[in-house]
């Protein structure tokens, strides 16, 4: 098959390459002393058939790889030039072509032993020991979250693509209708040096920002945490609080209620006025409202037949 497509388009740019290389690489394997091998089939084509094509051993896999590559680009370019010089292609090309696919096909055979990834998804319920995380029926977890250990995740809660809660030292809890944004990450210490508990709390209607990171801190009700911020361990940031973007709380510092952080280490800004404090519950609905458009693209089943009933209840169909 080979010598027929030799034979065929000796005159294109990328078998010549092919060759080229292959007599390169048989010249520096003679001189690293590398034990060499006859290759008949390579003989048979690029030469003579009774001729002697010497090729390194431990280079013959990739050998053959270049030349069914390099094969296989020169029976496209010369194939369409074929195409583009006669109305009907010449039948050595035609015959190359055929030969190549079937020889192709024959070599190529897929190991039993190959690993079938799945990517629709990943295990995001890891039980730990005794400990298995928790999730209410009505919180939204997206698939690629990774839950382990001693989570909870409360009602209306909801945990975007990307957050990871590792609850292996301690326990983490997300209070009802929270939520924590992408690629946030929740930690717990086996203690704090503080004194303080050790867990990481997270009370109701609270917002944390994307790409945050927690660790064995208390957030009471109706608090704001900013993008990037860093909470270490033992801080408490009291109810109705906001804490902006990219600050870090330091060890064991408080937040007092009411009032405004920012900074690194976080520091007081000001007070919060009392539309402020009203519209931090507000966030936090809206964003439990969007979760649930989410939520219903990953039920265990299609939500196709409520549009049905609604169009039978138009139509005036019982249903």
């Amino acid at each position: 098959m080979i010598l027929g497509l030799f034979n065929g388009i000796s005159n294109c740019c990328p078998f010549r390459c092919c060759v080229d290389r292959l007599c390169k690489l048989s010249i520096q394997g003679k001189k690293a002393n590398i034990p060499l091998t006859p290759s008949p089939f390579l003989a048979s084509s690029l030469s003579h058939p009774h001729s002697y094509f010497p090729v390194p051993l431990s280079l013959s896999v990739s050998l053959m790889a270049n030349l069914a590559r390099f094969s296989k680009r020169a029976l496209q370019s010369a194939h369409s030039l074929a195409r583009h010089a006669q109305p009907q292609p010449q039948p050595q090309l035609l015959a190359a072509e055929r030969g190549f696919a079937t020889e192709a096909a024959k070599s190529i055979t897929p190991s039993p032993d190959r690993v079938k990834w799945d990517y629709r998804g990943q295990r995001k319920i890891i039980p730990l020991g005794q400990w298995l995380p928790k999730v209410a029926v009505d919180a939204y977890v997206a698939p690629n979250v990774v839950l382990a250990g001693q989570v909870t995740v409360w009602d209306g809660a909801s945990v975007w693509p990307g957050c990871v809660l590792r609850g292996d030292l301690n326990k983490i809890s997300v209070g009802f209708s929270s939520n924590v944004q992408e690629r946030s990450v929740l930690h717990a210490a086996w203690s704090s040096p503080t004194g303080l508990p050790a867990d990481t709390s997270i009370e109701r209607y609270v917002t944390i920002g994307a790409y945050s990171l927690l660790r064995s801190c208390t957030i009471e009700p109706e608090c704001i945490i900013g993008q990037h911020s860093i909470l270490m361990e033992g801080s408490l940031v009291e109810t109705q609080s906001i804490l902006e973007a990219g600050s870090v709380v330091p060890p064991g510092r408080r937040i007092p209620t009411g009032e405004l952080w920012a900074g690194n280490p976080a520091r007081f800004v000001r007070t919060l006025s009392h539309e402020e404090i009203l519209e931090i519950p507000k966030l936090a609905v809206a964003i439990n409202d969007l979760s649930r458009d989410h939520y219903s693209e990953f039920l265990p089943y299609s939500t196709v037949y409520l549009e049905v009933e609604k169009f039978k209840k138009s139509l005036g169909i019982s249903v």
